[in-house]
């Protein structure tokens, strides 16, 4: 049996973060998904998947990525039932996620402008952390080449690879 699924999209809200009795992160997020072809006036639609998301990984999405964030999942569809308000049985069809990915920093998809002040304001690590990387620069890069090609070559047999 397989139950596995890979969603590429865009949430449509904020996550909604909530903790168990005993303690533990549980997030519920909707992603847009685009289909892969139009409808017949040109338009492109979308599918929303309800999903939900556990413990720690569940806490990150909801901290560092908001409304109109890309990001992927890889989870599992499940179907869970319960008894309504006017005591009729409601079946909800969720993906949990096992895990989500981050396609973008929180603030790429808000328009900020340089002279806002939002970039580069340490409310996300992961962006100060892009920030504080240098790209080497072309000489840098010729030099670190120049090093592999000075190194003899190293004798492997077959029997030492793990393969």
């Amino acid at each position: 049996m397989l139950n596995r699924v890979v969603l590429v999209g865009r949430l449509t809200k904020d996550p909604d973060l909530r903790y168990t009795a005993n303690g533990t992160a549980v997030a519920n997020f909707t992603v847009a998904v685009n289909r892969p072809f139009t409808n017949q006036q040109g338009d492109r639609e979308a599918d929303f998947i309800n999903c939900v998301i556990w413990r720690k990984p569940a806490e990150n999405l909801a901290n560092y990525m908001g409304k109109g964030s890309l990001i992927g999942v890889d989870g599992r569809i499940q179907t869970r039932s319960y008894d309504g308000q006017d005591g009729k049985r409601v079946y909800v069809t969720e993906v949990v996620a096992d895990t989500v990915q981050f396609l973008e920093s929180r603030n790429s998809n808000r328009g900020t402008s340089a002279g806002s002040g939002e970039q580069g304001s340490g409310s996300n690590p992961f962006e100060q952390h892009q920030n504080q990387q240098q790209m080497p620069s072309q000489n840098q890069f010729n030099q670190q080449s120049n090093v592999s090609e000075n190194l003899e070559p190293i004798d492997i047999s077959d029997d030492d690879l793990p393969f």
